[in-house]
């Protein structure tokens, strides 16, 4: 079985701790080790499953999965590599 190295940008890590950060202001610690949980789990399985996610309805080359009701990431597949690209909030007028 193939497992894929994940590469975060630089857009994703700046957008993965706004997320975090926006969690701990409305919330607790418990949501924020509850978000980082999923989003661990996804990356483990796209590691395999490289195609777990549908693509993008904006752009094709890019694959988008909710990780909750409020938050999505998009990712792309560069040969042997996942690239996370970013992380949004599902309510907002994205470019994903």
């Amino acid at each position: 079985m193939t497992r894929y190295t994940i590469l975060w940008s630089p857009l994703a890590e700046k957008t993965y701790l706004k997320t975090l950060s926006q969690i701990l202001k409305k919330w607790t610690i418990k949501e924020a080790e509850d978000f980082e949980f999923k989003v661990d789990s996804l990356l483990n399985r796209l590691q395999t499953q490289k195609h777990l996610c549908p693509p993008s309805f904006k752009n094709k080359n890019l694959r988008r999965c909710v990780i909750t009701s409020q938050t999505s990431v998009v990712y792309q597949i560069k040969g042997k590599y996942i690239e996370i690209v970013a992380f949004f909030d599902n309510r907002s007028n994205q470019q994903y």
